[in-house]
């Protein structure tokens, strides 16, 4: 089985922009005191540390681009031309709105034209994208955007459902309510026979 690696584009260097580690922890003791906390006090005097080793984690997905985990495609796919689908995908994410969490699983799938990717490289570029601040709009988009350009297959759809703690914590706490978003591009856009396979095979009824 022959690989085809592709390039991506290097993203910008915007280190000199970061504020340093100790600013970032400053930033949170500024919150804890602006909510009426004392960060003196001993159950918050490790929390500005931890916060932010907890973010390094949380979005590290700024610290990766798509061809990180899909710049290897294999061609020996035996004839095979159907579709291909990952669903259930858990993912965790945060809203760019309030900065707080977004939980879901994704469903992912492609019509290969000669090329394939491996299983795990889709899983690990939802989660490229969920280790950032967005919108579940922007992160559907994206996921197929980066496997149509990295890919080129017949057609890619995607699937995300999630909760959004923005709507169970706050507001309007609508504790349980899910939305749910899609992007089709090439054949699975233009044939609805092959967007209503997809929904089934997702486990979703168009």
């Amino acid at each position: 089985m022959e690989a085809v690696v592709k390039k991506f584009p290097e993203p910008a260097d915007k280190s000199d922009d970061r504020p340093s580690r100790e600013e970032a922890e400053a930033a949170v003791g500024t919150l804890l005191r602006w909510i009426g906390e004392d960060p003196s006090r001993e159950g918050l005097r490790e929390t500005p540390a931890r916060v932010v080793k907890a973010y390094e984690e949380l979005f590290g997905g700024y610290k990766l681009q798509p061809g990180d985990v899909l710049g290897r495609t294999f061609e020996d796919v035996s004839g095979y031309e159907d579709m291909v689908l990952v669903r259930d995908i858990d993912f965790h994410s945060h809203c760019e709105h309030h900065m707080v969490p977004i939980i879901g699983k994704a469903h992912v799938a492609y019509l290969p034209d000669d090329r394939v990717l491996g299983l795990s490289k889709i899983a690990r570029l939802v989660d490229i994208f969920g280790r950032r601040l967005q919108t579940q709009e922007s992160m559907t988009a994206q996921i197929a955007a980066a496997i149509e350009s990295m890919l080129r297959p017949k057609g890619v759809a995607v699937m995300l459902e999630a909760e959004h703690m923005c709507m169970a914590m706050r507001g309007i706490r609508s504790k349980g309510s899910t939305t749910v978003t899609t992007a089709f591009h090439g054949a699975l856009r233009e044939d609805r026979e092959l967007q209503e396979r997809f929904l089934a095979m997702a486990g979703r009824r168009p």
